[in-house]
């Protein structure tokens, strides 16, 4: 599979950084921006490159070759080939592809030259196939759904709608946002080409974005590191990263860390069985200690029992609905989890309105481990190196069945290795 590179943008935010160089060339880690992409492609067998190169694209051209050199900045082989389109005249980040068709013969991939990655994509490609989708993104939370283009999706994982930051969202919604990473068919251009479509041309809002609702784009959710460094203070933080090993460590392909949080009474204050969207509220410090857990570079999933399913006191849909509020929530203040995981079922029998379907046994009810061993499957998760927290024996009993070290909110002995007053107090302590 080709990968296509935008690596023609002109870095107007960076100018007081590196106003002599393409944006994809500043420096991080010793190599360029767009070195360290072409090592992730070249490592996951992505080897056959097109980059569409505009201003100053010489300097690009001059660096890389036709990708046959050796690294000037490591001494090492590129490993790749590649190809130039260089654009005359700007062509915005997506009407160079309208050229490239006759270069383009199956799906490939489209990346955004200042985007800084750490992920497996051959994943992503593999879910792009067994989707059978026309276009698949890559989605991730960030700390400020607010003022980003927002995707909310339909049940099947397609894009419903695409609202850009100027529009109004609704009350609550799940903080997914596109990453700048993306699979394409061929057939997004064909379309285009069809329909007389040329010159300049802008990828989210002229190409994607109207694709929405037609069931033919898919999100591919992923926790792993991407970030865009096109201001000073994002390329000093991504810089950071790298210092401290985050980013490397960023894709599934390495083991992660996670801490596990229990919902109610750890992120939500506690008041019974939360049946109604309207019930839940942050308790103080949650979103600063998320921050935390996600600075010292683990990831943040909670595990629920929803026994509400069972009951028939909430429908999936409501549910769904109290935890867009979480993350709504979270958002507002600057964080975000990266997934959730939530057991329907409920053992006891007798409830008016009860759903017998849901009214099981299981192994994912804590205090059984399931829903940790699922998380840690999807995420390549080191569940030795992990931590479950809770203010519950059934949390610290699933923490210890799944060999998670384990933090208990509150009072009481029930085997955990750690007792807290709150969650933040149990993030400041973390390494």
């Amino acid at each position: 599979m080709k990968a296509v590179i935008m690596a023609g943008g002109r870095g107007t935010r960076l100018a007081s950084v590196a106003h002599d160089i393409p944006k994809p060339m500043v420096p991080v880690g010793g190599m360029p921006v767009l070195e360290f992409e072409l090592q992730m492609l070249r490592e996951q067998g992505f080897t056959d490159i097109i980059m569409t190169v505009g201003h100053l694209g010489q300097i690009i051209m001059d660096y890389f070759g036709d990708g046959s050199g050796v690294s000037p900045a490591t001494g090492k082989p590129f490993g790749v080939h590649i190809e130039y389109f260089v654009e005359a005249q700007p062509l915005g980040n997506a009407g160079a592809l309208l050229l490239l068709r006759e270069q383009l013969t199956e799906d490939f991939l489209l990346l955004n030259g200042d985007v800084v990655f750490s992920a497996d994509l051959r994943r992503m490609v593999a879910f792009h196939r067994e989707k059978a989708a026309l276009a698949t993104l890559f989605v991730h939370p960030n700390s400020h759904p607010c003022d980003s283009a927002l995707l909310l999706e339909a049940a099947d994982g397609s894009v419903d709608r695409w609202l850009t930051k100027e529009e109004p969202r609704p009350e609550y919604y799940h903080n997914v946002i596109n990453a700048g990473l993306h699979v394409l068919s061929i057939r997004v251009i064909d379309d285009l080409l069809a329909a007389g479509v040329t010159g300049k041309l802008d990828l989210d809002r002229q190409v994607l974005r109207p694709m929405a609702g037609t069931g033919r784009m898919v999100c591919y959710h992923s926790p792993e590191y991407v970030k865009d460094m096109g201001t000073p203070e994002r390329l000093e933080a991504v810089r950071q990263d790298f210092a401290c090993g985050r980013l490397q460590r960023g894709s599934l392909t390495h083991r992660q860390r996670a801490v596990f949080l229990d919902r109610d009474g750890t992120i939500n204050a506690f008041a019974g069985l939360v049946c109604r969207t309207e019930d839940l509220h942050l308790l103080p410090g949650v979103a600063e200690a998320i921050n935390r857990i996600h600075d010292a570079g683990y990831l943040a999933i909670v595990i629920t029992n929803q026994p509400v399913i069972a009951r028939g006191d909430v429908t999936f849909d409501g549910l769904d609905e109290i935890h867009r509020r979480m993350e709504t929530l979270l958002g507002l203040e600057g964080a975000y989890i990266d997934d959730l995981f939530f057991c329907p079922h409920h053992p006891d029998k007798g409830f008016p309105g009860e759903r017998p379907e849901f009214k099981i046994p299981c192994t994912c009810r804590k205090p059984q481990p399931g829903m940790l061993l699922q998380a840690a499957e999807k995420y390549n998760i080191d569940l030795s190196q992990s931590w479950m927290v809770g203010d519950t024996s059934r949390d610290v009993g699933a923490g210890k069945a799944a060999g998670c070290r384990t933090a208990l909110i509150g009072t009481g002995d029930y085997g955990q290795d750690a007792t807290v007053p709150t969650l933040l107090d149990f993030a400041r302590s973390l390494t």
